[in-house]
């Protein structure tokens, strides 16, 4: 309602890890399926599952635009195993193809995904070996829900020494720099 059309955050919320027991999706899936914002992030949480969130994704026709990559970032490390739908490699180019989709009345959310700045990034084994124990952990103190999420960073921040939270701060720096960019070249298309 206030015409905010380019959001930056972290990461995107998703399907969590073993949801088809827990039937865990966060609600950000179906808002940006309804919603004609770009969310700039560095991915998908990575305490989620990657693969299935962006099949989510793709099912509620939300497509996922690579910003100078092909591969999606996994949030605290530039890569995954998983591609992105495209791959754009200018704040230009994003609102262009953000300005002729929602012209188009393709409305509904894009997810650009950019990844951490390589000086921030964390070692994807060792950042997955950390939520893989995390996990393991909550399951046995029976935590679910909603506080799912916040032990699980809070967790992670603790074994890590601080150094995920020091990575997700600067990704989400990074990510409002991209945001602004990309908002300001939107603006720039639709004034002239």
């Amino acid at each position: 309602m206030a015409g905010i059309k380019v959001f930056a955050t972290g990461g995107i919320g998703g399907v969590h890890r073993q949801a088809e027991t827990s039937m865990d999706i966060s609600a950000d899936l179906q808002e940006l399926a309804r919603t004609s914002v770009a969310v700039v992030c560095a991915g998908v949480k990575s305490i989620l599952d990657i693969g299935l969130t962006l099949e989510y994704l793709e099912t509620q026709g939300v497509p996922v635009v690579g910003y100078k990559t092909k591969v999606m970032p996994a949030f605290y490390t530039q890569s995954s195993e998983f591609e992105v739908d495209y791959q754009l490699d200018s704040a230009a180019s994003i609102a262009r193809a953000l300005q002729a989709k929602w012209h188009l009345g393709l409305n509904g959310g894009v997810v650009v995904a950019n990844p951490i700045p390589d000086i921030h990034a964390m070692d994807s084994e060792a950042i997955e070996h950390v939520i893989t124990n995390a996990i393991g952990e909550m399951q046995q103190q029976g935590i679910t829900g909603k506080q799912t999420t916040p032990y699980l960073l809070a967790k992670i921040a603790q074994v890590t020494g601080g150094n995920s939270l020091a990575a997700n701060i600067q990704l989400v720096l990074n990510n409002a720099r991209l945001g602004a960019a990309i908002a300001h070249e939107l603006s720039a298309i639709e004034i002239g």
